[in-house]
């Protein structure tokens, strides 16, 4: 009994000089502050400090006087790109409904189908377009006017979807200019609004999440 203790202590003890040392003994207090969320418990037989696995600093590193947020240049593109798809999809199933209303009367047949088809891919495309074209205008005038100001805050926001409107309309006349800034001046005032409600009414932790 005792050979063979010996014999499986040896073994051990070899397992460990092969794998690096024998493995360090930690007490529970040590091992209570190790967060183990995602992961299966530690193993005793592995050579890791588990005081290393606490992360309590960030895990990017930012050069100086960087802004832990996306600059509007940087959210151009996802706004861009995300715009055109909501058009495609929204313009897609206006399309659908179009295309049944208008062929109601007809069989279901292939004829049928490509002119629904037909309906779906035209105002996709449609749509697309004009919320593209907006958001494409709105980025623009956004990152113009941060880099004419020099400051980030929600004055560019209104000041860029006023004029996205004014300018999106503006082939219809100056009246239909006007009416395409004031729509512009109401979303984007609500929308700033909204990114600042909870600094508004007072609450101690305001939304840190702002896409320009």
């Amino acid at each position: 009994m005792d050979n063979n203790s010996q014999g499986s202590g040896g073994f051990k003890g070899g397992l460990g000089g092969l794998f690096g040392g024998g493995a360090p003994e930690y007490s529970n207090t040590e091992l209570a502050g190790v967060p183990l969320t995602g992961m299966s418990p530690l193993s005793p037989y592995l050579n890791v400090d588990p005081r290393y696995l606490v992360q309590d600093t960030d895990e990017f590193i930012l050069p100086t006087g960087a802004n832990k947020t996306r600059g509007r240049f940087e959210l151009a593109f996802f706004t861009i790109g995300g715009s055109c798809m909501t058009g495609a999809s929204l313009g897609a199933l206006n399309g659908l409904r179009m295309g049944l209303k208008e062929t109601r009367d007809m069989a279901w047949s292939k004829p049928r189908n490509v002119q629904i088809l037909n309906m779906v891919t035209r105002q996709g495309a449609s749509w697309a377009n004009s919320l593209g074209s907006v958001a494409l205008l709105y980025s623009a005038f956004g990152v113009a006017i941060e880099k004419a100001r020099g400051a980030e805050d929600d004055i560019n926001t209104v000041a860029a979807g006023t004029l996205t409107g004014m300018l999106f309309k503006s082939s219809g006349g100056l009246k239909s200019a006007a009416r395409g800034g004031l729509v512009g001046l109401a979303v984007s005032g609500a929308y700033a609004l909204y990114s600042n409600w909870e600094h508004l009414t007072g609450s101690s932790s305001p939304s840190s999440t702002r896409l320009y």
